[in-house]
């Protein structure tokens, strides 16, 4: 578990100012765990760690949307192919599962801040790079599948390291509420971002998007620098290589009693259904739209998403964190059946912030459960097995939903898909007996 609410480390989070009720943090074990449900929404706020995190976690973010937005529309709008736009989630494929086993095992071993501050400086060059190819005309699609790879390792890289630090940047009781205010700072700006570049496009094109992409990363580079807290796991054991390090994060997930279920659920709703990187084709087959409609979609997805992280904060009382997991699972499930079964795109706009919601209550409780039941040391490689798993899922449901709608069309694939992962999450559910029985606080 990570450091326990009664005796914090000396280099921990410290509120910004004192908590109307005695703090949380103050209460030993189960205690502890009890009052969790008490903590207004707003209370990580009161660390001033957790605001650079957030301020950080928001700019990164916003680069992150353009990143996928951005060259995706290009490279649909220069060829007009759903497979190219498969092509970059093979790509993504390729690159990520040894950026994501070893980043995790870095983000166990070096500095996380230093860790983040690294991989998002690495970024905001090569997409200053990609601005300038745009800008002069010499942009072409190899340039897009070449900067995937180089982003696609960075990202993973650094991503163990930025879901890792919340744990220290405000105490364990606390940790729920901080990771529903990421999700909930994730979505509203996936709003924005993607209501900026439909702006952005139709007024002025695509380059200015590009440069946009760049200039976002720069502050997400600087501010994990500023972040007091420590940034190394405590009581690390740094002996053995890094491969060995790896193997222990693999042995510590399969024999967990919660974690195999969780990444289960994870890949059977995300292969047959991924649609977020093929939003421009399937916008284009199902409700013939184009670029603006792109970004609205992407925007009310993202809107559903918020509603979700919201609900997880109203459900802070509801024990059965597992089942949770399985029912909003079963609910996105349906939800793209009927994505894929409308031709009105707005029914397809709330059907998409459906889909959106019922992700977002799934993966933020996910994401709490696998905090709450890892220890410090261990949670950079738990973390970034979870995120293996989730980004080869995207990268595999990529290529899936990529070929099968230019072989079957978008609608036939979205049907397919929704009941082909309702079918895999009704098993994992009777399967594993820890998704139903797991409780807290």
């Amino acid at each position: 578990m990570t450091s326990s609410p009664a005796d914090p480390p000396p280099d921990g989070p410290r509120p910004a100012e004192a908590p109307a009720e005695p703090a949380p943090e103050l209460v030993e074990g189960a205690a502890a765990d009890a009052y969790a449900h008490r903590i207004p929404p707003w209370a990580p706020f009161t660390f001033s760690d957790y605001r650079l995190f957030w301020l950080g976690s928001l700019c990164a973010m916003f680069t992150n949307q353009l990143l996928t937005l951005v060259p995706l529309v290009w490279l649909f709008e220069e060829t007009h192919s759903a497979a190219q736009l498969g092509l970059v989630g093979g790509v993504q494929l390729i690159v990520q599962v040894p950026g994501l086993l070893y980043g995790g095992t870095l983000a166990d071993t070096l500095d996380r801040k230093k860790l983040m501050a690294w991989t998002q400086g690495f970024t905001a060059i090569v997409l200053g790079v990609l601005a300038a190819l745009a800008v002069s005309h010499h942009l072409v699609p190899w340039h897009i599948y070449a900067s995937t790879a180089v982003l696609s390792i960075t990202s993973v890289i650094g991503q163990p390291a930025r879901a890792a630090i919340t744990a220290r940047v405000v105490p364990r009781t606390h940790l729920m509420h901080a990771i529903t205010a990421n999700t909930l700072t994730q979505q509203v700006g996936s709003i924005i971002a993607p209501l900026t570049f439909a702006w952005i496009v139709a007024r002025w094109g695509l380059n200015p998007a590009w440069v946009m992409s760049a200039v976002t990363a720069v502050p997400a580079a600087i501010l994990p620098l500023m972040i007091q807290a420590e940034g190394r796991a405590p009581n690390l054991d740094t002996s053995g290589s890094m491969p060995r390090r790896v193997i222990e994060g693999f042995q510590y997930v399969r024999g967990h009693g919660v974690l195999p279920g969780l990444f289960w659920l994870d890949v059977g709703m995300t292969v047959p259904t991924f649609y977020r990187q093929l939003l421009p084709a399937l916008a284009s087959g199902l409700f013939g739209a184009g670029p603006a409609a792109v970004g609205l979609l992407t925007s009310v997805n993202s809107a559903g998403a918020v509603a979700g992280a919201l609900v997880v904060l109203f459900t802070a009382r509801f024990r059965a964190k597992g089942m949770l997991v399985v029912w909003a699972t079963f609910a996105f499930c349906i939800s793209v059946f009927l994505f894929g079964s409308v031709t009105s795109l707005l029914l397809g706009g709330i059907i998409i912030f459906s889909m959106g919601a019922t992700d977002a209550i799934s993966m933020v409780t996910r994401q709490t459960m696998m905090q709450l039941t890892t220890p410090d040391q261990m949670l950079g490689r738990t973390l970034s097995l979870g995120s293996l798993v989730a980004t080869t899922a995207n990268n595999a449901g990529t290529l899936w939903v990529g070929f099968l709608a230019a072989g079957i069309g978008a609608a036939a694939t979205m049907q397919i898909g929704g009941a082909v992962a309702l079918l895999v999450s009704i098993v994992v559910w009777r399967a594993v007996e820890g998704l139903r029985t797991y409780r807290y606080p």
